[in-house]
This record gives structure tokens, C-alpha cells and sequence, in this order.
């Protein structure tokens, strides 16, 4: 773990009785759906969560409320702090994940935090947690989305992927910082969780998932079954459908119709779309020069490792 000081409804996890008989022959923790912002995360829990909460894996926006966020502040409810300050909630991370454990029910959450030490205080640890679900990103590619998801220049959103301090929370509510996230910089964040031994990970490009869908979902589902020795086979046909319903195009309508419940206000007070380029997000045409440089110095040993350089 990674040591940082500084002075954003989870339903039950259930399965209909006719999708999975044998699944809670495991115990009852947490699995993790974790990344640095901007990075494939909603994608990938569109998926998971369409496979295992509809009957035939035609995904509904309403199958994300089965992956919340954690941190989130109804997670803190009976906990005493100061929301006002900024990571103080920290200090019950691991006492609220307690009290979701003591449920008895499995639970999937979606994280940006970094896996590490905030003042002292772990994000999670091995009791709370059942394993993780890791999804990395070309940080070429995941500054661009930056720029427009939080309207930055490109100075701005270099600083942000760069900083090992910086931090998310629910901006709409003001004075309190209940959903705080450290997510630190894009190096840290990945390498916290890469260099973990506490719990298991799979970690997937998002790359893959783009490149090579159907065999990078698979594989995430037969990760999930084994870690919940679910002994219910793999469902091809209710793979291909949450495939299906999850392209760029169908989830860019569904937003442009229903809107997203993830997308952000822009100064004007405005929704900005959450999905943006899709496919047209390619560092290589729209990246500015200069910016591609200093990424690529900053990570390099990163990007080497992960075959983006």
C-alpha cells in the first residue's frame, strides 16, 4: 500500500433463483470494479451488471444501481465526522465496508480510489474484500476524455492525471466531502492496485475490451464465478446481448434520451454528455503534441510495461 497524508444505493447483490442456485456458496464480501477516472469503468459495469441482473443480458440503465460507489456518503450515516473536511470520512472506510460485510450479502462497488493509506487509514482490506475487477487505460487516451468530462484546458488536465494528491467528491453538495475519493495520479492509482498481494485482481486494458470484447468479458465472468464459486456455466447467448446492448452507439442514445445519471453539470449549468468520442477518442488525431510528450515522459515505465509505448 501506498502511503499518502494530506493537512465522490447499493442494492443486494441477488440473484433470481432460476439465474444462479449455487451462488452464495461464497463469503460474503466486496468485489471491486476499480480505475483511474475516465477509464473504461462504466462500460465495464454496464456489462457485468447486465449479465448478472437481467434475465437475458439486455442491459437497462437501471442494472448500474446494482454497482454503486463506494465511497458514498449514506455509507457513513451513523458514523461521527467532520464532512467539512476534506478526507475525514477516511478514518470509516473500513467500518462502513464492516457494516455492508455484516448484511450478508455479496456487493459489487465501483471505486476510482487509489488502493493505499490515506492519513494512516486503509481504503480497504483483505476481510472486507472478495477480490477486484482492475480496468487500465492508454492515460493518452483518458486525459482527452478529462479535458471534456471536467471542461479543463489540456495544462489543467495534464496537472490532474500528473498530481499524487488529487481527489474526487459529490461537487453538487456543498461543504461536504462524505464521497471523498483520493484517486491520486494515473501512475499511482494503477500501480497501488497492480502492486497489491492482499486479495485477487484481474486486471483488463481497456484496449482489449474494445479490440477483443466478447474474449475479455468472458474472461472477466469466469473471474467473477471462480472467485464466488458460482458453478452455473457461462451463458454465451446472455454474453452476446450484454455485448450487444452495450456498444458506444447504444449507450450514447440511451443517454441522448433518458440522460445519464453519471454525467456532470458544466459551468453554465449544464448536463455535458458523458459519452463523448467513443471510437473518435484517439490520441494520435486529436492529442496536442506537447501534452503527448509530457505523458509519455511521466509514465514511461508504465506505458512500457503496459505496451503503450
Amino acid at each position: 500500500y501506498k502511503k499518502i497524508n494530506l493537512n465522490i444505493s447499493v442494492l443486494n447483490f441477488k440473484y433470481k433463483e432460476n439465474l444462479c442456485s449455487n451462488f452464495f456458496r461464497t463469503q460474503i464480501m466486496i468485489i471491486w470494479i476499480a480505475s483511474y477516472p475516465k477509464s473504461g469503468n462504466t462500460w465495464l459495469r454496464a456489462l457485468i451488471s447486465s449479465y448478472y441482473f437481467s434475465q437475458k443480458g439486455f442491459f437497462d440503465q437501471s442494472h448500474l444501481k446494482f454497482i454503486d460507489q463506494f465511497p458514498s456518503e449514506k455509507y457513513f450515516e451513523n458514523f461521527i465526522y467532520s464532512k467539512e473536511v476534506p478526507g475525514e470520512v477516511a478514518k470509516y472506510w473500513i467500518e462502513a465496508q464492516k457494516k455492508i460485510k455484516f448484511e450478508k450479502k455479496l456487493k459489487f462497488f465501483k471505486t476510482h480510489s487509489f488502493l493505499g493509506e490515506f492519513n494512516n487509514y486503509n481504503f480497504t482490506n483483505k476481510a472486507n474484500t472478495l477480490g477486484a475487477i482492475y480496468i487500465v487505460r492508454d492515460p493518452r487516451n483518458v486525459i482527452t476524455s478529462l479535458k471534456n468530462h471536467y471542461e479543463f484546458n489540456y495544462k489543467d488536465a495534464l496537472d490532474f492525471i500528473k498530481s499524487d494528491r488529487k481527489f474526487l467528491y459529490d461537487n453538487r453538495k456543498k461543504n461536504n466531502y462524505s464521497d471523498f475519493q483520493l484517486i491520486s495520479s494515473w501512475k499511482e492509482n494503477y500501480l497501488t492496485w497492480k502492486n497489491n498481494k492482499t486479495f485477487p485482481i484481474k486486471f483488463i486494458k481497456y484496449e482489449d475490451l474494445d479490440n477483443q470484447t466478447f474474449v475479455v468479458f468472458k474472461s472477466v465472468v469466469d473471474f467473477i464465478d471462480k472467485l464466488t464459486m458460482n458453478n452455473n456455466s457461462f451463458d454465451r447467448e446472455k454474453a452476446i446481448n450484454s455485448i450487444n446492448s452495450t456498444t458506444f452507439d447504444k449507450l450514447k442514445n440511451i443517454e441522448k434520451e433518458n440522460g445519464f445519471a453519471e454525467s456532470v453539470l458544466s459551468n453554465n449549468n449544464k448536463k455535458i454528455p458523458f459519452f463523448n468520442l467513443g471510437p473518435e477518442n484517439n490520441w494520435k488525431k486529436i492529442l496536442n503534441k506537447d501534452i503527448q510528450i509530457e505523458i509519455e515522459k511521466e509514465f514511461n515505465e508504465e506505458m512500457k510495461y503496459l505496451g503503450y509505448l
